[in-house]
């Protein structure tokens, strides 16, 4: 052990590489790879958003923003709430602009979190959650979804795991990596649980554009769980501004208050050019989000379809941009079946064990990628199996 490790504290040391990154390094160094990896649009931020962010610039809006965000752009996010999804929140306590949805759900954690609390964590679930649990001293609890309930959380799952330690269940709906959404019913259940034991929700919504069969509902619409729901959103996905690093919460006084202290002294402000852009994107940057959604919803019924045919059983997302078919009729493992596929064929997916164990016997397919780029990697995948 090296001198410089040994200063490392104990739980860093513990953390895992994220195992998204290591099948992304795999593919950086061959040529003709196509990617389905990639968690992110294959569109470029709109026109109007990027001149915008431009424009900004032009005029020397270059100083720092109030911490929470500029307040016209948090006046924006509470109309969007409103107007979108029927909550209602208060721009001026209640809404905190943030470096991406990511540094939302780390400050979130931070917040509400004494040692030993207990998160309970949906899986397969994005790679950040647990770890951002364990680093803020609380303890993440998987709870394992099957693909024969197509992913979605049964109440009694939760159940089981209660304990006099549950602070808090962390969902995603659209789910990053299966594309589950839960309608609003499947809420309902959950918020029962959550009201009669007390908890708080963070919700994960960052996905909440990209639907594509049934309205999306969002968790703080359901009776009793506005005061509980820790809402995270944010531009990346919806309005393609992942580079832009620009998110949003929404939550109880209390909580934002609380979490604010944190992104004072960690952050200050997100971006200001960023700010401005998201602005313009709530104003005037609609139409470019359901060309978006229709586009992804084509592709999502071209790759589910392909998938199915070559015998890798695959359910139906209903949101994001992403499928998760199985590959246990290959007698692979997740991570095999990956390493082979991308040496073989040149097609990059991640294995499903990346987002928990529960995630293992899958593979998480993104179709943010060209209609002629995923026909292409359908074929190539197919002749990998008929080739095993």
């Amino acid at each position: 052990m090296s001198q410089t490790t040994t200063y490392l504290a104990e739980h860093v040391k513990a953390l895992k590489p994220s195992g998204i990154r290591r099948f992304f390094d795999l593919a950086a160094g061959m040529k003709g790879v196509i990617s389905l990896g990639v968690g992110e649009p294959d569109f470029v931020t709109s026109w109007n958003l990027r001149e915008a962010a431009i424009t900004s610039l032009e005029q020397g809006y270059t100083s720092y923003t109030a911490n929470a965000g500029l307040m016209e752009l948090r006046e924006e996010i509470a109309g969007y709430m409103q107007k979108q999804f029927s909550v209602s929140y208060d721009p001026e306590s209640e809404i905190i602009v943030t470096v991406g949805a990511s540094q939302a759900i780390d400050i979130a954690f931070r917040a509400i979190l004494n040692p030993g609390d207990e998160v309970i964590i949906v899986e397969p679930c994005f790679v950040s959650y647990a770890p951002l649990v364990t680093m803020a001293g609380g303890v993440p609890i998987h709870v394992q979804t099957l693909k024969e309930n197509d992913f979605k959380i049964l109440p009694s799952q939760l159940e089981e795991v209660m304990t006099e330690r549950t602070k808090a269940i962390m969902l995603c709906s659209p789910n990053n990596p299966t594309g589950t959404m839960l309608n609003k019913a499947e809420l309902e259940k959950i918020a029962e649980i959550a009201v009669r034991h007390d908890l708080l929700v963070l919700s994960d919504e960052i996905y909440a554009e990209l639907v594509y069969d049934e309205p999306y509902t969002s968790l703080a619409s359901i009776e009793g769980m506005r005061e509980r729901t820790i809402l995270l959103n944010g531009f990346s996905k919806g309005f393609a501004m992942t580079g832009w690093r620009l998110g949003f919460v929404c939550a109880p006084e209390e909580i934002t208050q609380g979490m604010l202290k944190i992104h004072q002294y960690a952050i200050m402000c997100a971006s200001t050019m960023a700010q401005y852009a998201g602005l313009e994107g709530l104003k005037n940057g609609r139409e470019n989000v359901e060309e978006m959604r229709k586009s992804y919803r084509q592709r999502r019924n071209f790759i589910v379809q392909s998938l199915n045919e070559m015998g890798l059983t695959c359910h139906n997302p209903g949101g994001a941009f992403y499928a998760f078919p199985s590959i246990e009729s290959t007698g692979l493992s997740s991570e095999e079946f990956a390493e082979e596929l991308l040496k073989a064929e040149k097609v990059a997916v991640v294995p499903g064990n990346a987002f928990g164990e529960s995630g293992e016997g899958h593979i998480r397919c993104s179709y943010a990628t060209s209609l002629t780029q995923l026909q292409e990697a359908m074929k190539r995948i197919r002749r990998f199996i008929d080739n095993l």
